[in-house]
């Protein structure tokens, strides 16, 4: 099955990915690869910490957020990289037992100057089972323009 092309793509359309439950396994995993701060991967330092207890770090919840977006497969064959992200937030500790899910939006289409291809931007929010935000960012996926539609 191959996603949407970049014409595909409309303006506020949104995307609503699947959840994903985060483990205490899974967050020290993590964060001993690449983020080992004591909050992360100590249980004990983490009580003593300004959260109170392990949190996942960001940069998991960022992977993660992308990985549950990518499954949906709204990029799959069509997804020619990325051009970075803006406005990065994290806004609430993800802790053990956490289910996280994500909601995109369409924000923008820039089509390139190469015309098989341009630009989507897309805002992730990334909620809990609580319905409440931990992360936002805005990606800038570059996205294949259907065959014979260049130009």
């Amino acid at each position: 099955m191959v996603g949407p092309y970049f014409d595909d793509f409309s303006l506020g359309d949104v995307i609503e990915t699947e959840g994903a439950t985060i483990t205490e396994s899974q967050i020290i995993d993590f964060a001993f690869k690449f983020d080992p701060q004591p909050f992360h991967i100590d249980i004990e330092a983490a009580s003593r910490s300004p959260f109170g207890g392990l949190i996942a770090s960001g940069f998991h919840t960022l992977s993660l957020s992308f990985r549950l977006f990518r499954d949906t497969g709204a990029i799959t064959g069509t997804s020619m990289g990325g051009g970075g992200g803006d406005d990065l937030r994290w806004l609430r500790p993800v802790r053990p037992g956490d289910t996280l899910r994500v909601r995109v939006e369409v924000l923008e289409r820039i089509p390139s100057r190469r015309p098989d291809r341009g630009t989507v931007r897309l805002g992730y929010t990334t909620l809990n089972q609580h319905g409440e935000a931990v992360m936002t960012v805005i990606f800038n996926h570059i996205v294949a323009r259907r065959p014979g539609a260049e130009g």
